[in-house]
Formats: structure tokens, C-alpha cells, sequence
């Protein structure tokens, strides 16, 4: 779903950019590891904060992402042109990545799939295009914080089916994914890494 007025400008704000540079995506590394070159997807990617993440801190040759508003996406444009062939960025959902399957050696999720009604869907998207032993980064919402009183009252999520932490790594396993690790935070908010199994 695309961002009501009071989440698109919490998610646009130098604030929002500090958390997610200098908080989320070490904390991400930290459990998961630089890629060390490779081709990387994100899935709602903003305004473009976390492809230049991706891209330098996790050590990716290239980035493809898309985000469902246009908005963001023309942000992304701008901000990744410097970056020529290494980052490509469309319109896109989750729900139907336009990428062959096993396209990926990771995608990165900065906290979108708590915004998609059908989220099983969605992990089994990025599921699809990644790689056999490809990486997943996930850093997302929980029930708690959605279902809040006070979040309720300024930010527009759906409300049915939200996942808590073990909602989330249990369907990660009904997926086909080999969960890694995940930090939970006051059970509103979880960090998770997991890999595509390689058959055998």
C-alpha cells in the first residue's frame, strides 16, 4: 500500500535517513554479513536511502529496486543517477517482482513487508528471485506497534493478519528459507536474516 501523508513524510526526513544509516542497516550487516560483489534487489526502496546502502556499506556490484508509490521512486531516480548501470529503479510490488526466478544473491527488505496485506505472498516473491543459498535482510514492523492505539490514530497499515517475530520466521521455514538469526526490539520491531535453501 502506498504511504498515508504522515508516513511519507516520516519516511522522507533526515531523521528517518540517520536511523537507517547509521542503526538498521549495521545492525543488518552485523547479523548478516557483506555480500562481497553480487547482484542485489530491494524491495521498496524510498527514495533511494538504502540502494546507495546496499551498494556501498554491503559491498553489491548492483541494485534493482522499485517501490510501489511513483513519488519515491522518481527520488530514487535522482538520487541513484550518479550511479549509472549499478542501480536500475521502477514502479513495481512485491506481490509480482517483475525478475526472472533466481535472479538475486540477496534482497533487502528496510521495513516494507508489514505494509502488504498478503505478506506470505511477498516472502514467497522474494523467495522465488533469490539464488539458491541467497541471503535475505529483513528489517521489519511487528503486530504490537501496527495494532497501538497511537499508531492507529496517525499511520495506515492493514490491520488484519499482522505478523509478530515468530509469525515471521515461522512462515521464513514454510517458504522454503533457512532462518540465520533475528533480534528482536520490545516486540514492535525485528531484524531478520535468512537463506534460500540449496536443494540437494
Amino acid at each position: 500500500m502506498i504511504l498515508n501523508r504522515a508516513e511519507y513524510w516520516l519516511m522522507n526526513n533526515p531523521v528517518r535517513s540517520a536511523i537507517q544509516r547509521y542503526f538498521e542497516a549495521p545492525k543488518l550487516l552485523r547479523m548478516g554479513g557483506a555480500m562481497d560483489g553480487g547482484r542485489a534487489l530491494e524491495v521498496g526502496c524510498g527514495r533511494g536511502i538504502g540502494t546507495k546502502l546496499i551498494l556501498g556499506m554491503f559491498g553489491a556490484d548492483s541494485v534493482d529496486a522499485f517501490d510501489l508509490d511513483p513519488r519515491m521512486v522518481a527520488q530514487a531516480r535522482t538520487r541513484l543517477a550518479p550511479y549509472g548501470v549499478r542501480a536500475r529503479v521502477w514502479v513495481g510490488d512485491v506481490n509480482t517482482i517483475s525478475a526472472p526466478d533466481a535472479s538475486y544473491d540477496a534482497v533487502f527488505d528496510f521495513g516494507i513487508i508489514h505494509h502488504v496485506p498478503e505478506w506470505r505472498r511477498a516472502l514467497a516473491e522474494v523467495h522465488r528471485v533469490l539464488k539458491p543459498g541467497g541471503r535475505f535482510y529483513a528489517e521489519e514492523v511487528l503486530r504490537r506497534f501496527i495494532l497501538h492505539p497511537i499508531t492507529r490514530q496517525f499511520l495506515e497499515h492493514p490491520l488484519k493478519d499482522r505478523f509478530d517475530s515468530s509469525d515471521f520466521d515461522r512462515e521464513l521455514k514454510a517458504t522454503g528459507f533457512d532462518p540465520v538469526v533475528s533480534e528482536d526490539l520490545w516486540n514492535s520491531a525485528a531484524w531478520f536474516i535468512a537463506k534460500k535453501q540449496v536443494s540437494t
